[in-house]
């Protein structure tokens, strides 16, 4: 794990991340106008940061959040489509990989279903290699139709990629999903606001120290008329440590190497700190003194998943009776959302 220099090596991956500036769109044509100016970057970035093998955008970069929803609809991407091809000449030029945001990707019964927050990671060739549609939705505001699953794939030199997005972020078990597929790198592109910057920053750390893995995070600067973006783009070690972090600057950048074989090491000979090795090797030293099994216990010992996965509506029975029966509350009622005192009159 480098950072100061612009350059790169067989072994290490160099990957920049962007503080885009959101933008504030309303039409198809401004939208391929920001995407060229996207393109654009992506090349400048690559004359500067020669090493540079990968390129992360934020989430919401390329359309900016349409609060109008029929802008939304309206201007909703296909994969592939007039966006991707515009990404992928800009990665054949620079030679360079990228990830990028598509908000929305129109879903299969487009207009009759709400868009897909989706990102693509996409190779040199300009040939999208992951196309990875966001599972949280960041609810009750964003109105995206939720994606079902996490993806893995091999990236630049070879470097294991999942791609997350934003509030996918704040919940655990997509971290050790990704991991647990083999991830060396997992990108979370985001479009945050105040005011959860400290929680955000925090929690990527400590998911790249819980998970062994490297992270890269970009995130969104600038206030688009209604909400302000705090950027602090990072790029961190699987030992949990910041290698480079932008500020709130608009369209800072941070730029590191990533080892492929320091991290491939460290999760064959880590210890104390190996967690994917330790979860389903549970308590080997005292079974190896108790003249038991060497390799401790695989089992799932957390009923909570296990009842998630056996009985799914149950559990959601369980979580509302200790949160709440309806997805909005009476006390802060939010528009189209019902509450329990508008549900109670349906």
């Amino acid at each position: 794990m480098l950072h100061g220099d612009i350059s790169s090596s067989n072994d290490t991956v160099g990957v920049a991340v962007v503080n885009y500036q959101m933008p504030r769109l309303h039409t198809k044509a401004e939208v391929l106008d920001n995407v060229r100016k996207i393109a654009d970057m992506v090349v400048g970035m690559k004359t500067g940061l020669p090493g540079m093998d990968l390129v992360i955008f934020p989430e919401y970069s390329t359309h900016g959040i349409m609060y109008d929803s029929k802008e939304m609809y309206e201007t909703a991407s296909t994969v592939p489509g007039e966006e991707t091809a515009i990404f992928a000449e800009a990665c054949r030029k620079a030679k360079v990989w990228g990830v990028f945001s598509l908000t929305g990707e129109r879903h299969e019964d487009h207009p009759h279903k709400a868009p897909y927050n989706t990102l693509i990671l996409m190779n040199d060739n300009g040939e999208i290699v992951q196309k990875y549609r966001k599972i949280m939705p960041w609810v009750p505001i964003e109105g995206w139709y939720p994606g079902n699953c996490t993806y893995v794939s091999e990236g630049p030199k070879g470097l294991k990629v999942s791609l997350i997005i934003c509030d996918d972020g704040n919940f655990p078990e997509i971290w050790r999903d990704c991991a647990m597929k083999g991830a060396e790198l997992i990108v979370r592109c985001q479009g945050y606001m105040y005011p959860a910057k400290e929680q955000q920053i925090i929690i990527s750390k400590a998911m790249a120290w819980a998970n062994n893995v490297y992270v890269a995070v970009a995130n969104a600067a600038g206030f688009d008329g209604v909400y302000s973006y705090f950027g602090h783009s990072a790029i961190i070690g699987f030992d949990g440590r910041t290698l480079g972090e932008t500020g709130e600057e608009e369209n800072g950048i941070q730029y590191a190497q990533l080892s492929k074989s320091l991290i491939r090491d460290a999760r064959r000979t880590g210890q104390s700190q190996n967690h994917l090795y330790k979860l389903v090797h549970r308590g080997y030293t005292g079974m190896i003194n108790s003249g038991e099994s060497a390799r401790g216990v695989a089992a799932c010992p957390y009923d909570f998943y296990n009842k998630w996965i056996a009985d799914p509506e149950g559990t959601r029975e369980m979580v509302e009776a200790m949160t709440r029966p309806t997805a909005g509350t009476d006390e802060c009622p939010i528009e189209g959302i019902p509450n329990q005192k508008t549900a109670a009159h349906r």
